[in-house]
This record gives structure tokens, C-alpha cells and sequence, in this order.
């Protein structure tokens, strides 16, 4: 079933994996990507809030999550991970209080990382990482978390929806 290494030094190593762990035989959206968010709440020490965002037309409606309740709807291009959408690539913030039109769901937010989800070539989704520590995403975790957001994005390929 899972495998999964412990939290260490080794910031976000293994995170790809035990996502793709929880993921493998899995057909259902919202139960594996709620598990994913435990995994990654799990593995990535000081995140308050991780969890995923669907594109609904014009619109990110809430998905599974690990932390406090959350925005249910981000209007198209708002806040970091609408610029993630817009721009298709992940976003790093590394004080959220300095980003312009930056959504406060949670006060205790410091910094934030934002990772597109894509299925059949185009955003499906975004995977979103909050930290109350300032400049948290960085590195190996920033990699991990990309990582993370690619294996999940192949395993969506894979689902007839």
C-alpha cells in the first residue's frame, strides 16, 4: 500500500513518491487528492495549509485539503494561484504580504507556493502550499512539491472523467 520516508534533512526527498504511492490504482479524484494533501501536510514541515484548487470556467472552486477552512471560489486571475493558472507554471511567494491581490484565507500565512495542474494539455487544477513562515519554498522542497504536481498531473491523464 504506502510507503512513505520519514520527514529529515532531506527536504521534500521521497515526496513524488509517496504521492505516487497514494495515487497508484486510484480512480477517484477527490479521495486520492484528499490523501495527497495529508501526504504532503505530512512531509513538508511548517505548512498550515495544503490542498488543491479545481478550474471550474472561469473559476478555481475548492478541492481536498488539509488545515483551516478555505476560500470556496477564486475569481480567474486572482491571487497566487490564479497567477499560476494564467501563467501555467508554479509560483513561489516568499512573503504573500508583499504580492499584490494576494487572497488571506488563512491570517497565519507567511508564504505560499502554487503548482499548475494540467490534464489533457491544458490547467485542470492547482495544487497549493501555505506556510506561516516567510520564504519556506525553497530548494529541494520547491523541486519536491514540482515534482509532486507532475506526477499528479500524469495520473489525471491517465483518468477517464
Amino acid at each position: 500500500m504506502f510507503q512513505f520516508e520519514a520527514k529529515g534533512s532531506e527536504k521534500g526527498a521521497g515526496l513524488a513518491a509517496a504521492v505516487r504511492s497514494v495515487l497508484e490504482g486510484e480512480t477517484d479524484v477527490v479521495s486520492a487528492l484528499a490523501n495527497v494533501s495529508a501526504v504532503i501536510a505530512m512531509y513538508i514541515e511548517g505548512v498550515n495549509w495544503a490542498g488543491f484548487y479545481f478550474l471550474r470556467g472561469k473559476e478555481l472552486v475548492l478541492g481536498p485539503f488539509q488545515g483551516l477552512p478555505a476560500c470556496s471560489r477564486i475569481g480567474e486571475g486572482k491571487g497566487v494561484c490564479g497567477r499560476a493558472v494564467r501563467e501555467a507554471k508554479p509560483v513561489i511567494v516568499g512573503n504573500v504580504h508583499e504580492f499584490p491581490g494576494h487572497i488571506a484565507c488563512d491570517s497565519a500565512s507567511r508564504s505560499e507556493m502554487v503548482v499548475p495542474l494540467f490534464r489533457g494539455g491544458g490547467v485542470f487544477g492547482v495544487l497549493d502550499v501555505d506556510s506561516p513562515r516567510f520564504d519556506r519554498f525553497s530548494g529541494p522542497e520547491a523541486d519536491g512539491l514540482a515534482e509532486a504536481g507532475a506526477v499528479i498531473s500524469g495520473w489525471l491523464d491517465s483518468l477517464r472523467l
